[in-house]
């Protein structure tokens, strides 16, 4: 399982238009992509145009599987248009999990 985190920075007139009208138009989608177990959007309290996904992946497979399709392409270039800085990824792995 991969746990994949994505920093994003947005321009502070833009976050909002990235959640109404690029989340919320694609995080059904994202989140019934195959392989994919878990997505949710976060926010940086002290600085609201900054936000972060955290994804659940079954394996590396379906999380490249998501980032070569159509779907990741469409929506990324939309959230690409409303950066003020380059987006941060990491993909990571539990090595200690409480339960």
């Amino acid at each position: 399982m991969i746990k994949r985190i994505v920093k994003m920075t947005f321009r502070k007139d833009a976050a909002d238009t990235f959640v109404s009208e690029v989340f919320e138009q694609s995080k059904e989608k994202i989140r019934a992509f195959k392989g994919c177990r878990h997505m949710e959007l976060l926010r940086q309290r002290n600085k609201p145009n900054v936000m972060f996904t955290l994804s659940i992946w079954d394996n590396e497979d379906a999380l490249n599987a998501y980032r070569a399709s159509e779907l990741f392409a469409d929506t990324w270039a939309k959230t690409k248009a409303l950066f003020s800085d380059r987006a941060e990824a990491w993909s990571t792995e539990v090595i200690d999990e409480p339960f």
